[in-house]
């Protein structure tokens, strides 16, 4: 797999969980990115401009891209003890790349302990996606799984409350969202699915003030994270 970017690169070479197999670098650059791929041993070659123009997908190198390997997702069970209280979120169905880098740029952000992706419906972690995510994709544990609801049961067995993000429910602000908890986010265009949903502790909704009725999903998400950071203080 292929990532660009100086952020993207910069945080795979600082990542625990990605490895760096080569970096192609434009010429007459030297930084700090540069040198960290020499201390750790990472093979840079350094080529003229219109090389990087050529292999890069998105268009967006700024003068660096980094051959990786794939990405390495964990087990559900990897997630669950990563923290005593986990905070988890739930992709019920992503398609766009984009929102999914997104999701997991603010899941970093935000201090979520792991995302959970279904093997069907959602789009895997891509060389977009690890793009759009500005690096982050390098720090989050991601759990690839065959059913989404047998996850989520799995989540409550352990005794984590899990909360569909969706409309309809009850306002997000007035719910106790302190503890063990995972946010449910569902596909762009059909929400989450109905058995999802039925299989949730709860049903959590955003208020919303114009006349558009829904937000973007990951914007969604992003808003409700905020809201669980700022319960638990």
């Amino acid at each position: 797999m292929k990532i660009e970017g100086r952020n993207s690169v910069s945080e795979a070479l600082r990542s625990d969980t990605v490895t760096v197999n080569s970096l192609m670098v434009e010429k007459g650059a030297a930084n700090s990115i540069i040198a960290l791929a020499r201390d750790l041993g990472v093979k840079i070659t350094y080529v003229d401009k219109s090389v990087l123009d050529k292999e890069s997908i998105a268009g967006k190198h700024q003068g660096y891209i980094a051959d990786v390997t794939d990405f390495s997702y964990c087990d559900l069970d990897d997630i669950i003890r990563s923290s005593e209280q986990p905070f988890v979120v739930i992709l019920d169905g992503i398609n766009d790349p984009h929102n999914f880098g997104s999701i997991i740029r603010t899941c970093e952000c935000t201090g979520v302990d792991g995302i959970v992706i279904g093997k069907n419906r959602q789009v895997a972690v891509t060389d977009t996606v690890a793009r759009c995510s500005a690096g982050a994709v390098s720090h989050v544990k991601i759990a690839r799984v065959t059913n989404i609801n047998n996850a989520i049961k799995q989540l409550q067995q352990a005794g984590v409350w899990v909360y569909a993000l969706d409309m309809d429910g009850d306002e997000i602000t007035k719910t106790n969202l302190n503890g063990a908890v995972a946010l449910v986010v569902g596909n762009e265009g059909d929400g989450i699915s109905r058995l999802t949903r039925d299989l949730c502790d709860g049903v959590i909704s955003l208020k919303l003030k114009g006349k558009v009725n829904s937000l973007n999903a990951s914007v969604a998400c992003g808003v409700a994270l905020y809201e669980v950071v700022r319960q638990r203080g």
